[in-house]
């Protein structure tokens, strides 16, 4: 705590302003559309490579969560004041810290795959920022940011060589996939079985339930969508740079109206939220990774 009251102490009006806009670097939204843009636009491979550090590093922030069920840093300690306009995203358990695992899996992801030194830079500029960002606003401590950073560079570290080599087995890709649809599975049982405390806090581990029915739906849908991809659609990345503007603004939109659009019609037919968000996520997820890319030709198709 003692350095969060240091860096209370140099707060003003404006970082905190810079600060707030930084660390939203770190949320789920930037990972997802990064990790689909470079899925789409730039390399299929790097696309997964993303998003299996991504969802890895989720899994392993949520478990982590809920077995340390530590509090906040102004709930530890009523004294301190935190910046504002950061408590509405600041919800759950404080250890590890999402937005930094985020940060670090999504530009460490980039930076450990881009081949210009400017790339890399700014990737890892941006990181530290958010990570910084995370104990200025005073939403985590340095040990709820540095396990989220080391969790994150192991995984950035550790991945890359396996995607890398899918490109002589393709195979292996789906593999890897499978190993991640059963983490998520240990995950999602976890949740259920583990002998929680009576006194932990139920909206935490309502959310760390439904976070885990969503990992394993979204983790379903990446290897069917790798599976159909493989055998059937071979999709490229490449277009004239306005058919790929069209191809992201067209895709995300779709996607947006599919994760809204069918929350409550699954809902209704489940009866169950849980197994509604695993479908609902699967979809997404299948959308993205096979159906939307079957149009990929058509873009590929257009003239400068």
């Amino acid at each position: 705590m003692e350095l969060l009251y240091q860096l209370q102490g140099i707060r003003t009006p404006a970082l905190d302003a810079v600060m707030s806009l930084i660390t939203r670097m770190g949320e789920e939204t930037i990972f997802m559309v990064v990790s689909i843009i470079v899925f789409w636009c730039i390399s299929k491979r790097g696309g997964y490579y993303l998003l299996t550090v991504g969802f890895l590093g989720t899994i392993a922030n949520q478990f982590l969560k809920l077995l340390f069920r530590i509090p906040r840093p102004w709930v530890l300690d009523p004294q301190f004041e935190i910046v504002e306009s950061a408590r509405e995203a600041a919800t759950g358990y404080s250890f590890p810290s999402g937005h930094t695992q985020n940060a670090v899996g999504t530009f460490g992801g980039i930076a450990r795959m881009a081949k210009k030194r400017w790339v890399k830079v700014c990737s890892i500029v941006l990181l530290l920022l958010v990570a910084f960002s995370r104990m200025y606003l005073g939403v985590h401590t340095p040990w709820d940011v540095g396990v989220s950073f080391g969790i994150g560079t192991v995984l950035v570290f550790a991945v890359y060589p396996l995607i890398r080599s899918t490109e002589e087995k393709p195979r292996r890709m789906l593999w890897m996939l499978a190993g991640m649809l059963v983490c998520s599975g240990l995950y999602l049982a976890f949740t259920y079985a583990f002998p929680f405390p009576e006194d932990i806090d139920m909206a935490n581990l309502q959310s760390g339930i439904s976070n885990g029915w969503k990992l394993l739906g979204a983790t379903a849908g990446m290897l069917l969508a790798c599976w159909l991809d493989q055998e059937y659609i071979h999709f490229e990345t490449k277009a004239v740079w306005w058919g790929q503007v069209l191809k992201v603004l067209l895709g995300l939109l779709l996607l947006l109206v599919i994760k809204g659009g069918l929350k409550a019609p699954l809902i209704a037919l489940c009866g169950h939220e849980g197994i509604a968000g695993a479908i609902r996520y699967c979809l997404v997820v299948l959308f993205a990774g096979a159906l939307w890319p079957m149009t990929f030709r058509y873009f590929e198709s257009l003239k400068k």
